[in-house]
């Protein structure tokens, strides 16, 4: 099948055409409707579905708009009362008739003779929210939401000066790649200075978000919020055990490959010991790797690269350019990371991020690529309910990117030399996110299961699940009150909790495609697409299937997809 990145935005034909998402009374028409509705067949079932889809669609685009408007300048006030209106005035009276609207579809008659194998997950995510649906949540669940977007205010305020100019974090960052060692360390010190500045408000912030998140799932019947948001994510496939295994695997067949690289590293740079600001540095004489200099050449490079891989990833990024959907250099007032966000009813998403001219800027571009290639896939679909894809899955279409486009890297990097570089650190850094996917998924097992724990008690416990997953050739001494509060610069905790995971499962699958890849890269790529295409229609290990993957947390797979990985390195680093 032919695919073409010149996606049409969704006609609206039950909702008017100039219909504005500025009132709830303008809104609610439209809810009583579905709910009225007599709806006396299959046909007029799926009518209905369709108009419901409609709805959902105008109001989850509508929402993305004022959420990538405020993000994109966090220091605009108007931005944040508008998102903040949305969160409290609208999500709030819309979620009592999603509820009656999805037992209105589980209660027809009619439902049982939709097409089950289509619809099995979407009635499956059905069911799931009414049984989490309580009245007693709306309120504490909108005030998460405006709360939650407190991180990326605080965050985006922070800043550092060196050599006389003042830098975002992200753009200080880069100073952590350059040869003079003492200036790492001054700039390492000042980042980490910088954000202890924050600290008790960042603890506040997230104290405050644990209590509402755990009574949340009190009102709803669970013991903690842990029980509750596995539900509540859909992680119908796997259980806590499953990523309890998971963390026992990344001890036994991850650390010791990190061990190998810290070991090495420490041996190129010639140090007797190996410090947290030499991770990313060169030895003397060889000059940080800068792939690029401003968002426009990161952009353009992107494209020719997706370009040689398959035309059609290029063309979804020249769509999204077309109509100015990227905002992608770090600055000033700018909230921290990076994220593609779906846009229901335009198709082409936006990719928000901080690049600030380094490898990883060019890691995060074909990553969030690839989560737009993803949106772009699923655009057609008849029901928005079959784009909401498993966030596990959704996550293989981004990292299996950056290990795809790793073949066509010579448009960042003309230089032999650099370009080898550049895929042994991106292979490096496929073995090192592990040991930090599983702290940031363990310390979220604890946080959750103790919600009455003190800040003292968080900083402990986050500092043991840290030096679990640590590799012992850094040294860290005298730098223990920088990691107490290592896990504050991690925004999942704060905006995404319980998300992180994901990227751990995923990485698996991306490995697995890679895998695929350098047998045959065409056979690989479509099974990609065809993984992709199917959105949310399918379960988690069907979609895995259907990638011509596994979906296997276990130690004894972990292990086999590593060494894969180590021997890659292995070959680059001797040619």
């Amino acid at each position: 099948m032919k695919y073409s990145a010149d996606i049409e935005r969704l006609p609206r034909r039950f909702l008017p055409t100039d219909l504005s998402i500025n009132s709830w009374d303008g809104i609610e028409p439209f809810f009583k409707d579905l709910v009225n509705r007599n709806v006396d067949s299959v046909e007029s079932l799926e009518q209905w579905l369709k108009d419901m889809s409609e709805l959902e669609s105008a109001l989850s685009e509508d929402a993305c708009w004022r959420q990538i408007k405020m993000t994109c300048d966090t220091e605009n006030k108007s931005l944040e009362e508008s998102f903040n209106f949305f969160m409290m005035e609208i999500q709030p009276k819309v979620q009592p008739y999603a509820d009656l609207l999805n037992r209105k579809l589980v209660e027809s008659p009619f439902t049982s003779k939709l097409d089950q194998g289509k619809f099995f997950t979407y009635l499956r995510n059905v069911k799931k929210s009414i049984d989490l649906f309580r009245e007693s949540n709306i309120l504490l669940q909108a005030e998460m939401n405006v709360e939650a977007q407190h991180f990326g205010m605080i965050s985006g305020k922070m800043t550092v000066t060196v050599n006389g100019q003042e830098y975002t974090l992200q753009q200080a960052a880069k100073f952590l790649e350059d040869p003079d060692r003492n200036l790492r360390e001054e700039v390492y010190r000042k980042i980490a200075d910088r954000r202890l500045q924050d600290k008790d408000a960042l603890n506040d912030l997230y104290t405050s978000l644990l209590r509402k998140r755990n009574q949340v799932a009190l009102n709803t019947d669970f013991s903690n919020y842990r029980d509750y948001r596995f539900v509540e994510l859909g992680r119908f496939d796997y259980t806590k055990e499953d990523c309890y295994q998971f963390h026992d695997a990344v001890k036994m067949h991850v650390m010791p490959l990190v061990d190998q690289i810290y070991e090495e590293k420490k041996k190129k740079l010639g140090l007797s010991e190996l410090r947290p600001w030499d991770i990313e540095a060169e030895p003397v004489g060889i000059q940080p790797l800068r792939p690029f200099k401003t968002g426009e050449e990161l952009i353009q490079k992107t494209i020719e690269c997706f370009d040689r891989l398959r035309p059609y990833f290029a063309d979804c990024l020249r769509k999204m350019k077309s109509l100015g959907h990227l905002d992608l250099e770090s600055r000033k007032g700018k909230a921290p990371g990076g994220y593609n966000c779906p846009l229901a009813e335009s198709g082409a998403p936006f990719i928000f991020m901080n690049a600030a001219g380094q490898l990883d800027d060019v890691t995060t571009m074909v990553h969030e690529g690839g989560h737009a290639i993803h949106s772009f896939l699923t655009h057609d679909e008849e029901l928005n309910g079959f784009k909401e894809y498993p966030t596990e899955i959704a996550e293989v279409a981004s990292m299996s990117m950056e290990l795809f486009s790793m073949d066509h890297w010579q448009v960042f990097f003309n230089d032999e030399e650099e370009l080898l570089r550049a895929k042994e650190q991106q292979l490096e850094r496929v073995i090192t996110i592990f040991p930090w996917i599983a702290t940031i998924d363990k310390f979220q097992h604890w946080v959750y299961e103790n919600p009455e724990h003190t800040i003292e008690e968080r900083s402990s416990r986050w500092f043991e699940i840290l030096e679990e997953f640590s590799s012992p050739v850094i040294d860290f001494s005298g730098l223990a009150e920088y990691r107490r509060y290592g896990w504050q610069r991690q925004l999942h905790l704060f905006e995404v909790p319980f998300y992180y995971i994901e990227y751990g499962i995923a990485q698996l699958g991306a490995i697995g495609l890679w895998q695929q890849y350098k047998k045959s890269p065409e056979s690989a790529i479509n099974n990609y697409i065809t993984a992709l295409d199917l959105g949310a229609t399918r379960t988690l290990p069907e979609l895995f299937k259907a990638a011509g993957l596994r979906f296997d947390l276990s130690p004894a797979y972990i292990s086999g997809l590593m060494k894969f990985v180590k021997g890659e390195l292995d070959s680059l680093k001797k040619s």
